[in-house]
């Protein structure tokens, strides 16, 4: 089975390298190829040693014949895809008919027409390959004609959560419900800074995402600003502020900075640094709760069984603690409901007060939803 995983934004964004990662630990395949358009952060992290990567694009050279051919069929044909075709053809001649290509941008649906996904999978399909959208959520109310078109020629749709299950069994496509790859990540330890105690630690994570999607201007960060001001008098736990995401447009460490800066004095908290995603995963492992706003952070830290609290913006997060828990209500807090500075601490206190049940579900239930996620190999095998 020849697999190739795209597209692949980058391992700036650590859920991204955790996708890839808990792939290939699935897929068990040594003819795994993965198409990024950031290969340098993906080398930093180290993927090259467990897949073979590839550049997702190539640079268009003028003054040649596939050049020449492509613009006559833009220019004189009208053929609008053209030169976007040349652009991704590494992608294209990779492929053949023994190939499944996997599309691993787990919620490329969710924020409007991803016109350039509609024409890869469309040109694998044309050359005989199986497609699938792999582990994705999908936000049925932002569903356009244009996104059920594509859905419809997926050969599987691997929904990783039920929301996105149901609302794909909805419009009729090829659709199975799996838990996220992320969640089998492995677990690197490494060595805690001084004010960071094993299990009584409140990880911490912000992310610029939540902040452009509040409906409050400056309530997110009032709202992360009075819970650690509450852990800080009001318990024992110390902080540990975990960034997850360090893409230049979108990191994490700007809002994780600025905290740091304002509580620093306090000798209460503590910075991790953007570490690849199995280290960050070895430190929110050992935290006594967390609150996360990236996606992959909170279930790195489902995965280890530690109460977390998702300040969440999307269907996922709303759909994989529905999964685990029978419902979201208090696990995941929408940062556009956000309009008082207690709120998240208020949902904080209910964590706290519920932890213990909380962890006892994680364990439980936790070791049976990840073997789930090995079976993944066998919905491949039957394409």
């Amino acid at each position: 089975m020849k697999i190739m995983m795209y597209p692949h934004g980058g391992s700036g964004n650590r859920g991204c390298e955790a996708i890839v990662r808990g792939s290939i630990n699935i897929l068990n395949s040594k003819k795994a190829y993965l198409f990024s358009s950031e290969i340098k952060q993906d080398m930093e992290v180290e993927l090259d040693q467990i897949c073979e990567i590839r550049n997702e694009q190539k640079p268009i050279k003028k003054n040649t014949m596939k050049y020449i051919y492509t613009a006559i069929r833009y220019y004189l044909f009208k053929d609008k895809e053209a030169f976007d075709r040349l652009v991704f053809d590494n992608i294209f001649k990779s492929a053949d008919s023994k190939t499944i290509a996997l599309s691993i941008g787990g919620d490329n649906y969710c924020y409007g027409e991803a016109t350039y996904i509609y024409l890869i999978n469309r040109e694998l399909k044309r050359k005989g390959v199986k497609t699938v959208l792999w582990c994705c959520s999908v936000d049925e109310s932002q569903l356009t004609p244009n996104m059920r078109k594509d859905l419809a020629t997926y050969d599987k749709i691997i929904a990783r959560e039920s929301l996105t299950y149901e609302a794909m069994k909805k419009i009729n496509v090829n659709t199975v419900l799996y838990p996220d790859p992320a969640f089998i990540l492995d677990t690197h330890y490494l060595d805690v800074p001084d004010l960071f105690l094993e299990q009584n630690t409140v990880g911490i994570n912000v992310s610029p995402m939540i902040i452009n999607n509040e409906k409050n201007k400056g309530m997110t960060m009032e709202n992360y600003c009075n819970l650690i001001e509450f852990i800080i008098e009001n318990t024992t736990m110390n902080i540990a502020l975990i960034p997850h995401v360090i893409w230049k447009d979108n990191d994490d460490r700007i809002p994780i900075e600025k905290l740091y800066s304002k509580y620093s004095h306090t000798n209460r908290i503590v910075k991790i640094d953007a570490l690849p995603a199995e280290k960050i995963k070895g430190y929110i492992a050992r935290c006594r709760f967390f609150i996360g706003a990236r996606t992959h952070s909170t279930i790195a830290a489902y995965s280890s069984c530690v109460p977390t609290l998702v300040v969440g913006y999307s269907i996922k997060a709303k759909g994989i603690a529905k999964d685990l828990f029978g419902t979201y209500d208090h696990y995941v807090l929408p940062v556009q409901s956000l309009k008082k500075k207690d709120d998240l601490k208020n949902s904080f206190q209910w964590l706290m007060l519920n932890e213990d049940s909380i962890r006892n579900q994680l364990n439980t239930i936790m070791p049976e939803y990840k073997e789930k996620v090995y079976k993944l190999r066998e919905e491949l095998k039957e394409l």
